[in-house]
C-alpha cells in the first residue's frame, strides 16, 4: 500500500487540472493544492515537526484542514484533527493525550486561546510567515508509519484517541472506492467534519484515490446542501439519516434539483428499511446503508450490483479482505449464522490501537477488535447492526433492544425519527422511553395502539413518550443519546 501522501498518484484523472477541491470561500484546482502543500509542508518542517511529530489543529471543514492533512504526511508526521465545536476543556483534555509538536487554530475557537497557536487562515499574514520557509517536494513517511490520531465521539464515555496508519488507511481508499464504483468523473459533498473517520473518508481519502472533485461543508445547512448539489453536479454524499431527512424537507428541494445524485451512503446511527426506501424515492439516486466505525471504518456496505432490497434491509457485506463473525458476549464463542451476538472484526483497515494501551487490551482479542455492536450475520454474509450491548435495556429481566423499537415507532406515519433508551425503574430494573421527532400528533396513547396493531411484545412498548423538534446530537449529526437519557430523566 502506498503512503496517504502517494496515494492516488497514479489513479485514473488523479493531478489533472480539471479536477479541485472547494470550501465555501475558495476554490484550487489540483496543481494549486500540491503547491501549497509542499509550502505548508516545508513551514512546519521548519517550525519543528519531524517524522512521527504529533501536529494538531481545530477546525471546521475548510481547505486549510486539507491542506494541513496533505503536510502531515508529506512530512510523515501524525496529524490530529479537533472538531469545531469542541469546548475548551474537551480541548485540553486532548492535547494532553497526544502532545503536539504544533497547534494551529482559528481566532474564535477554544484552541486559539491558547499560548503558542498558530493562526490557519490562507492569506493572512500569520499564515504567510508560517509558510515562507522552502517547500517540502517529496514525502518521507512509510506506510507503516502512524497517519492520524482521531477522537471518538464519546457517545459511550469519555473520547479515545484512535490511531491509524497509512497503510490502513490507504487501504481503505482504495477498497472503498472500487466498492462504490467512484472515479475522477465524481463529485463529492463532505458535510461531515473531517476530524472523523467518515468526513476523512468521503472528504479526503477516497478522492484521492480517485481524483474525484471535493466540496466541503463547514457547517450543516440542507437548503445550501440542495443549492451545492445543483450548481456543482454533486454525485455522491455520506453520512447519517439526519443529512438527508433535512435536505428533504429543505424549502427548496426537488427531485430535479438533486438530479446528478446517483449514490447515497447512510451510516453511523440506526438506519431503517423504510428510511431508505422513502429517501430513494425522494432523491431518484441509489441509497445503501454501510456500516463501520473510527477503529474499523466502512467494513461492510452494499454495492450497485447488490440488489436493492439487500441494501434496503441490511448493513452490506463485508468489503475487501475484511473478517467479520458474531460471538457471544460472555463466552466469546462463535454463534450460528443469523443468531444475535456481539460483531468482532478482523482486517488489513483496523486500527493500530489507541493512544491508551489498556483501552487497547480491553478492546482486542487476538487480532480481533470487539465493537460492541449487536448484530446477526447471515450465511450469505449479510450484516444487520441492531443496537450495542451497553444500550440494552433490561426490563423485568428481558432484553430490549432499541433499534428494533426505533424501527416500528419510525414505520409510523407521523413519526420522522426515534431515538429509544431506558430510565430507572424500581420494581422493573427499566422502563422503556420514547424520544420522536414528529410530523403529526404522537403522545403514548397513539404508541401503545400502534405497537398492539404492529404485534410488538408488550414489554418493547415505550412507557413514556417524549416529542422535540430535534434531537441533541454528537459531532457527526448522530443522536447523543446521553442527552436524550438525561431529557427523559427530567420528565415527570
Amino acid at each position: 500500500m502506498p503512503t496517504l501522501d502517494a496515494l492516488g498518484s497514479h489513479s485514473a484523472g488523479a493531478g489533472h487540472g480539471a479536477a479541485d477541491i472547494a470550501d465555501s470561500r475558495q476554490r484550487f484546482d489540483r496543481p494549486t493544492e500540491a503547491r501549497h502543500v509542499a509550502v505548508l509542508a516545508g513551514g512546519l518542517r521548519a517550525a519543528g515537526v519531524a517524522r512521527g511529530d504529533a501536529v494538531a489543529w481545530q477546525l471546521p471543514n475548510c481547505l486549510e484542514a486539507h491542506l494541513l492533512f496533505r503536510a502531515c504526511w508529506r512530512l510523515g508526521a501524525v496529524a490530529v484533527p479537533i472538531h469545531h465545536l469542541v469546548g475548551s476543556s474537551e480541548v485540553d483534555r486532548m492535547l494532553t493525550a497526544v502532545d503536539p509538536k504544533v497547534v494551529l487554530s482559528r481566532q474564535g475557537l477554544p484552541v486559539s486561546e491558547r499560548g503558542g497557536v498558530h493562526q490557519a487562515e490562507l492569506g493572512t499574514p500569520a499564515w504567510e510567515a508560517l509558510c515562507g520557509a522552502p517547500p517540502v517536494d517529496a514525502g518521507s513517511a512509510r506506510p507503516s508509519d502512524l497517519a492520524v490520531a482521531l477522537f471518538t465521539s464519546g457517545s459511550t464515555g469519555e473520547p479515545k484517541v484512535v490511531l491509524h496508519s497509512h497503510r490502513a488507511l490507504s487501504y481503505k481508499a482504495i477498497t472503498l472506492a472500487g466498492a462504490h464504483g467512484l472515479t475522477s468523473t465524481d463529485t463529492v459533498l463532505t458535510p461531515a467534519p473531517l476530524s472523523h473517520i467518515s468526513g476523512l473518508l468521503s472528504g479526503i481519502l477516497v478522492p484521492r484515490a480517485t481524483g474525484m472533485r471535493v466540496i466541503l461543508m463547514d457547517r450543516w445547512d440542507p437548503e445550501r446542501a440542495v443549492e451545492t448539489v445543483q450548481r456543482e453536479g454533486v454525485t455522491f454524499m455520506g453520512g447519517p439519516p439526519t443529512f438527508f431527512s433535512t435536505m428533504a424537507g429543505a424549502a427548496n428541494f426537488s427531485r430535479e434539483a438533486v438530479a446528478s445524485m446517483r449514490l447515497l451512503s447512510c451510516g453511523a446511527m440506526t438506519v431503517s428499511p423504510e428510511f431508505v426506501a422513502a429517501t430513494a424515492e425522494a432523491f431518484g439516486a441509489f441509497v445503501k446503508r454501510t456500516y463501520g466505525s473510527t477503529e474499523a471504518p466502512n467494513v461492510t456496505t452494499s454495492t450497485l450490483s447488490d440488489p436493492p432490497e439487500r441494501a434496503r434491509e441490511t448493513d452490506g457485506r463485508a468489503i475487501g479482505s475484511v473478517q467479520l463473525r458474531i460471538v457471544d458476549p460472555a463466552t466469546r464463542r462463535r454463534v450460528a449464522a443469523g443468531q444475535p451476538g456481539e460483531l468482532v472484526v478482523r482486517g488489513p483497515e483496523l486500527f493500530c490501537g489507541y493512544a491508551d494501551p489498556a483501552q487497547t487490551a480491553a478492546s482486542m482479542t487476538r487480532s480481533w477488535y470487539r465493537t460492541g455492536d449487536l448484530a446477526t450475520l447471515d450465511e450469505a454474509g449479510w450484516l444487520s447492526i441492531i443496537g450495542r450491548l451497553r444500550q440494552l435495556i433490561i426490563r423485568g429481566g428481558e432484553n430490549i433492544v432499541p433499534a428494533e423499537v426505533e424501527r416500528v415507532l419510525e414505520a409510523h406515519p407521523a413519526v420522522d425519527q426515534a431515538v429509544v433508551v431506558g430510565y430507572p425503574d424500581d420494581r422493573l430494573g427499566q422502563k422503556v422511553a420514547a424520544c420522536v421527532v414528529a410530523r403529526a400528533p404522537f403522545d403514548l396513547e397513539e404508541c401503545r395502539a400502534w405497537f398492539q396493531a404492529s404485534g410488538i411484545a408488550v414489554y418493547k412498548t415505550p412507557e413514556r413518550v417524549i416529542t422535540v423538534d430535534r434531537f441533541p446530537v454528537l459531532g457527526l449529526g448522530k443522536p447523543d443519546r446521553n442527552a436524550v437519557a438525561a431529557l427523559v430523566s427530567r420528565e415527570p
